[in-house]
C-alpha cells in the first residue's frame, strides 16, 4: 500500500469525510468492498456514495432513482456509510466541488477512485481544483499494475495526497452483474439486496447491445 497523508494533529483536528462518486448502475459488492478497505486504510469518519444523474459518457443507464434505491439498501448495514443526492447533472469540478466544501466546511475531504479512471485523470476539466484541496484513495482494478497508477500519480503537476490499495474485488465489475441480472442468475459481487430489488422492480431486463 502507498500512504502519503497528513500528520496525525491534522486527523484529530479535521472530520475526514470520503466521498465516493460514480455511476452506481447498479452498486455491487466491489463498491462496497472498496468503500470499506478506504474507511480503513485512510481512517475516514464518514463516507458518502454520490451517485451522477446523468454520467458522462455512458448514454445508456439505469434510472437515477432506482439506482439510489439500491445503494441506499446496500449500505444500509453501515452506519459511517450514506448516500448523498445532489442536483448537479454529473460530478463536475466547477460545481460540485464548491457544493461539497459547503456541506462539509471543516472537513478533510477523501476522493475514492478507481486506479482506471487515473489514467486520464489529469485531463479532466478543472482537475487542479480537487488536487489543490482533497486527498485521493485509489483503488487499483484487475490488470493494471502498481507501477504504472505509481508513475502515473507521479507525473501530475500538482500531486494529491495519495493512498494506494489493491482492491479485495477488483475483478467485479457492473457489467457483469447486470449481464447476471437480465437472465434471473447470479454471479460474483452481485448483493441480494440488489438481486431482490431489481427482479421486483424488472430492471436490466433488456440491455443496450
Amino acid at each position: 500500500m502507498l500512504q502519503r497523508c497528513h500528520d496525525g494533529a491534522s486527523r484529530v483536528t479535521k472530520e475526514r469525510i470520503g466521498i465516493y462518486s460514480g455511476t452506481f448502475n447498479p452498486v455491487h459488492a466491489g463498491h462496497i468492498a472498496f468503500a470499506l478497505q478506504a474507511v480503513q486504510a485512510a481512517k475516514l469518519d464518514r463516507l458518502y456514495f454520490l451517485p451522477e444523474r446523468r454520467p458522462r459518457h455512458k448514454k445508456t443507464v439505469e434510472h437515477f432513482g432506482h439506482r439510489v434505491a439500491m445503494l441506499q439498501r446496500a449500505v444500509r448495514p453501515y452506519p459511517n456509510f450514506e448516500v448523498l443526492e445532489l442536483d448537479d447533472v454529473s460530478f463536475s469540478m466547477q460545481r460540485t466541488l464548491p457544493n461539497l466544501e459547503i456541506m462539509f466546511p471543516d472537513s478533510q475531504l477523501v476522493f475514492l477512485v478507481g486506479s482506471d479512471a487515473v489514467l486520464h485523470m489529469s485531463t479532466w476539466p478543472h482537475i487542479e481544483r480537487l488536487f489543490a484541496m482533497a486527498e485521493l484513495v485509489i483503488g487499483r482494478r484487475d490488470g493494471q499494475a502498481v507501477e504504472d497508477i505509481k508513475q502515473t500519480v507521479a507525473s501530475w503537476p500538482q500531486a494529491p495526497l495519495v493512498t494506494l490499495i489493491n482492491s479485495y474485488a477488483p475483478d467485479v465489475s457492473s457489467t457483469s452483474v447486470r449481464e447476471a441480472l437480465q437472465t434471473r442468475q447470479s454471479t460474483k459481487g452481485l448483493l441480494k439486496s440488489v438481486a431482490q430489488y431489481s427482479n421486483h422492480h424488472w430492471l436490466y431486463v433488456s440491455l443496450p447491445k
